[in-house]
């Protein structure tokens, strides 16, 4: 139990000291993320409520909870493919779980996602939305998808470190994942093509966040959907690490 928490708290200390190294000797820091992230919100929200034909005051909202959360998602995901090439000289000369590695990855998504939920605060304040308790299920929503994306970096990790093609051909299919998911749009909203949100794991986890910001409660279909994928993706990467660990080091 203490080398999983000394492990866990490695990964913290180096997700933190990476963004600080980041934006060292910057006026704002951390906080050009908040700033790219209010501008894409802006000049998403003035063209697409426009072009969708949809009240801004609804729309925007959406979209920005939707926006931050497909920036720690697909950071996650893209980053995942080489998150132990990128470690390549901690992993062979220093004796660390490859959990370890991952689990940095998800903690930097992390701090890059508490500094985008000013964009959210603000947009909330600027619409505000009729909220409530439903707030609450946000938290376990995040913890929710958080895990999904841990168990996601630890598998695309091993794919990508084995096979290094793999980065560039998920780099490739990012862009159409965006416009497959629930981002522009919430899954209500695709009527007859609600199969394209249904077999889409990502469209589950923005809506078990966004939800409960706009003041709705997550069906509790979607809340079994989102277990059972982490349930399986933990046994996933349990398998693949436990089968395939001991050659992560000559792969990379």
């Amino acid at each position: 139990m203490s080398a999983i928490f000394h492990n866990v708290s490695l990964a913290w200390y180096f997700a933190w000291s990476d963004m600080r190294a980041r934006y060292k000797r910057s006026v704002l820091g951390p906080f050009w993320l908040v700033l790219g992230t209010g501008i894409g919100v802006v000049g998403l929200g003035l063209v697409w409520s426009v072009l969708l034909n949809t009240e801004r005051s609804e729309f925007i909202p959406a979209l920005t909870v939707g926006l931050v959360l497909w920036q720690a998602i697909s950071g996650a995901i893209t980053g995942s493919t080489t998150v132990f090439a990128r470690s390549a000289s901690v992993i062979k000369n220093i004796k660390t779980p490859s959990w370890r590695i991952s689990l940095e990855l998800v903690f930097q998504q992390t701090v890059n996602l508490i500094h985008n939920f000013v964009v959210i605060v603000f947009v909330l304040l600027v619409y505000p939305q009729d909220i409530g308790f439903a707030a609450l299920l946000v938290i376990p929503g995040l913890v929710l998808v958080f895990m999904n994306i841990f168990w996601i970096a630890q598998v695309l990790g091993f794919v990508g470190a084995r096979y290094r093609d793999f980065d560039p051909l998920v780099s490739a299919l990012m862009p159409i994942l965006f416009f497959l998911s629930p981002v522009l749009y919430q899954s209500r909203q695709l009527g007859s093509l609600d199969v394209i949100s249904k077999l889409n794991p990502i469209a589950y986890w923005i809506e078990i966040v966004r939800n409960p910001l706009l003041g709705s409660v997550p069906a509790l279909s979607d809340y079994l959907v989102v277990v059972a994928m982490t349930i399986a993706g933990f046994l996933l990467a349990t398998w693949m690490t436990r089968a395939r660990g001991h050659r992560l080091p000559y792969w990379i």
